[in-house]
């Protein structure tokens, strides 16, 4: 039986076999699985003839039920914590429990496997040594502008999650802050009946998106290469030095004083500011 603790245990991101051998003990020996949603673990655990117990954690009721959790593993209890697919915590609940067990004291152990976001960028042909995850970009088209606005002078490559139902809009934005040449990697229902990547330049994924209906159905991770110009750092240090005087300063005034500590262009601080 797993000692008592809190084990953060990766499922599946689409093909049941891409689970690890001691996932499949430990939530077999567990004494409770908490799963962001019980009818879709339900599947996984039913594959494997794991017969644990579930509770259902998500966002709207983790802040409630942490004492409790808590609680059992002070008693001795084993618990599991799995979200829908891949790693918990990474764009799925979790984190606030994985928190406060750590903050009480108590064991929390990892139980690695499938990543989303590793997957994609082992698969994308993009630089995988510095990343930036950002998970979901705003749903709103507007704030889905501002926020690729400051990331376009960010040098890492960029790894995004987005839904079918956005997909076509986020490459027109990110060809709209990025510019058309710069490359991006579509990658679409990883290890999944119907996976497929997609590589060119953000001009001519809108295109190829455009022309297959089935390129925008399903789940997504996009990766985008890192901006190469020669005063990105700079540029990035400055925006963020600039954001942070905000708080003290118009943006007119944060962006000169950024701008004279960086070596950069005021205006260029000034448009990443406004979005």
């Amino acid at each position: 039986m797993p000692q008592s603790g809190l084990y953060v245990v990766a499922t599946p991101i689409g093909n049941l076999e891409d689970i690890s051998y001691r996932a499949v003990r430990v939530l077999s020996e567990v004494d409770l699985i908490a799963a962001e949603d019980t009818r879709h673990s339900r599947v996984l655990l039913a594959h494997y003839n794991i017969t644990t117990s579930m509770q259902a954690l998500h966002e709207h009721n983790e802040a409630q039920l942490v004492d409790s959790m808590l609680g059992r593993i002070a008693d001795g209890e084993a618990i599991a914590l799995i979200s829908d697919a891949g790693t918990p915590l990474v764009s799925d609940p979790g984190f606030h429990l994985v928190r406060a067990a750590r903050e009480a004291g108590l064991p929390v152990y990892s139980v690695p496997g499938p990543s989303a976001v590793t997957a994609a960028l082992s698969v994308a042909g993009l630089p995988p040594d510095r990343f930036a995850f950002e998970g979901f970009l705003p749903s709103k088209s507007a704030a889905r502008r501002k926020k690729l606005k400051t990331l376009c002078y960010e040098t890492r490559t960029l790894v995004f999650f987005e839904s079918s139902h956005r997909i076509q809009a986020a490459i027109a934005d990110m060809t709209e802050a990025f510019g058309e040449q710069r490359v991006v990697a579509v990658c679409r229902e990883l290890t999944k009946k119907f996976e497929t990547v997609l590589k060119a330049p953000l001009v001519d994924m809108k295109m190829e998106l455009a022309k297959d209906a089935n390129q925008s159905r399903g789940e997504f991770v996009v990766v985008v290469d890192g901006h190469a110009g020669s005063e990105d750092k700079a540029l990035l240090a400055a925006h963020e030095m600039a954001s942070a005087l905000m708080e003290f300063l118009p943006a007119s005034q944060a962006a000169r004083v950024a701008a004279q500590l960086n070596d950069v262009p005021r205006r260029k601080v000034y448009e990443l500011l406004k979005g």
